[in-house]
């Protein structure tokens, strides 16, 4: 059943028809609960895609948990990427972030636990920015259709932020390193398909065009190289892949003409398949070490022939290298960065391009795979791992070599050949030099070595600033409470005194006993004054 739902229901999607419209009403509200478009079915074939694959990978948990929280997530990005009213999105949106928080608490543990609710405070943060985006924008135009929405208004601003925050904005974005490590071998794979490209598709839908976009995506792609390259654990290394490859897709949003468009949705459709691959790889690396560690790890090509060669594709993948996915999808946003006259965006994305060789195309290989022999033997993965990440893997190469299948289902029908001297020879020259540069570096013991370290990256905010300024907000209260307490305890002696010889028994008419009646009578005066004041 887990493995034939996404199945019948990829087959369904691409048995109804293109332009369908599924419009109800609720509470007064016309909501359009399924919008069925070129952009829509890209998107949600792919995450079809991603959840088989995710199941077959995960076809030996015997957890209820994972496997509802695993199918429900999917489902409901699905249902988001054809959601044609903000409602409907909003119910998407946060379902995905309470189904998926289930698979990084579904590891039990202590770690999984704190990341999981920090995971979930940002997932609902996003959810009341869109919520309260939406009433706005109700309340501006009249209409709740989830179209292009841009940033000409308050509302139009809060929804960009809501985007941004799933979609792993700088200084938005550490809620994703923190929490996928933390999650289950198999729930991993899953977090890596849905939430971020969930994001991409709503900005490609609410904000194409939006040149803001343009520098952030820039930005994406760059920063996470540094903290990449001295990560020890793998998979935190591969969540800032992923926070790379995001980058080339905001910017495509960001360019907004029907080329870079496409771009987007290619690349997010290429991502989903080989970021899921080379998390199932690490994965199986987890499962059978019980370490993520880099410094941990190394020689298990020799236990572990078959995961080495699907991560290898999966790096090779990312890495744009030409004959896989990654170069055919990825080309087209960089054709028209450099076409738009970006050449500073240009610029950074060929850096970003040079540096995920670096920290996802040679380390992660190398490091788990190659490098030294940490004399681990271990048993290969498990047979339904292995049908996954050879599926997987299977489609990397398949729509590298043949891309045009993916070509036609694009939202803008366009002929473009990747294939070309152009393409190809700048991106092998690049790649090449980008390799080089790595054997140099580690040849001569310039490369940052893997420690056993944990590296603070926006979550210094709430790690280190945050409890210094509530130590020292504390130590000031404390030193307050010394200085101001003998004088604040005389004054309360001094009240009580006070209120003593006006209301002890015996000192004046408030401390005599009342007769019941007066007593219901001035109780009932005062609830009538309150009623008063409430209604006032």
């Amino acid at each position: 059943y887990l493995l034939a739902l996404p199945l019948l229901g990829l087959a369904w999607l691409w048995a109804l028809p293109e332009g369908l419209s599924v419009q109800v009403e609720f509470l007064g509200y016309g909501l359009e609960i399924v919008r069925l478009d070129r952009l829509a079915r890209v998107f949600a074939t792919v995450f079809y895609i991603a959840a088989f694959l995710s199941v077959l990978y995960a076809l030996h948990v015997r957890d209820t948990v994972q496997q509802v929280a695993g199918l429900v997530y999917a489902g409901a990005a699905i249902a988001g990427t054809c959601a044609g009213d903000l409602i409907s999105l909003f119910v998407c949106w946060e379902a995905t972030a309470l189904a998926s928080v289930f698979l990084i608490w579904a590891r039990r543990s202590e770690r999984s636990l704190r990341a999981g609710m920090r995971y979930l405070l940002v997932q609902i943060g996003s959810g009341v920015l869109l919520l309260g985006g939406s009433v706005l924008h109700y309340g501006e135009t009249g209409s709740l259709a989830f179209e292009r929405i841009g940033l000409e208004s308050l509302a139009g601003w809060l929804i960009f932020l809501a985007f941004g925050i799933k979609a792993a904005f700088p200084l938005l974005h550490n809620w994703l390193q923190d929490a996928y490590p933390e999650a289950t071998v198999t729930g991993t794979v899953f977090l890596s398909a849905f939430t971020t490209k969930l994001a991409i598709y709503a900005l490609a839908r609410g904000f194409p065009g939006t040149e803001l976009l343009i520098p952030i995506g820039a930005a994406m792609a760059a920063f996470p190289i540094f903290y990449a390259v001295i990560e020890n654990d793998l998979r935190r290394v591969l969540a800032y892949s992923l926070n790379n490859q995001l980058g080339f897709m905001v910017v495509g949003v960001g360019i907004g003409s029907e080329l870079s468009l496409n771009g987007t949705a290619a690349h997010a459709f290429a991502h989903v398949i080989y970021e899921a691959l080379l998390f199932m790889s690490m994965g199986a690396v987890l499962l059978r070490t019980g370490t993520i560690k880099g410094s941990e790890l190394g020689g298990l090509y020799r236990s572990m022939p078959w995961t080495t060669a699907f991560c290898v594709i999966g790096a090779a993948s990312i890495s744009a290298f030409p004959l896989f996915s990654g170069f055919i999808a990825k080309s087209l946003v960089m054709t028209e960065s450099a076409a738009g006259h970006y050449s500073l965006t240009f610029a950074v994305l060929l850096f970003a391009s040079a540096g995920v060789l670096h920290y996802s195309g040679i380390k992660i290989p190398y490091f788990a795979f190659f490098g030294h022999d940490s004399g681990r033997r271990v048993d290969e993965a498990p047979l339904h791992m292995l049908l996954a990440m050879g599926l997987a893997a299977t489609l990397c190469v398949g729509i590298g070599l043949w891309p045009e299948p993916l070509y036609a289902i694009l939202p803008y029908a366009m002929t473009y050949q990747p294939y070309t001297v152009d393409h190809v020879v700048p991106q092998l020259q690049l790649l090449l030099f980008s390799a080089l540069a790595f054997g140099v570096l580690m040849r001569t013991g310039i490369y940052p070595p893997e420690l056993p370290s944990v590296n603070l990256d926006s979550d210094w905010l709430y790690r280190k600033l945050l409890p210094a300024v509530v130590l020292r907000a504390r130590l000031g209260t404390l030193l307050l409470r010394m200085l101001l307490w003998g004088r604040l305890q005389r004054g309360l002696e001094a009240g009580l005194r006070a209120l003593g010889r006006s209301h002890a028994p015996g000192s004046g008419v408030l401390g005599e006993p009342w007769p019941a009646g007066t007593t219901a009578m001035w109780a009932a005066l005062l609830l009538g004054v309150v009623l008063v004041l409430y209604y006032l």
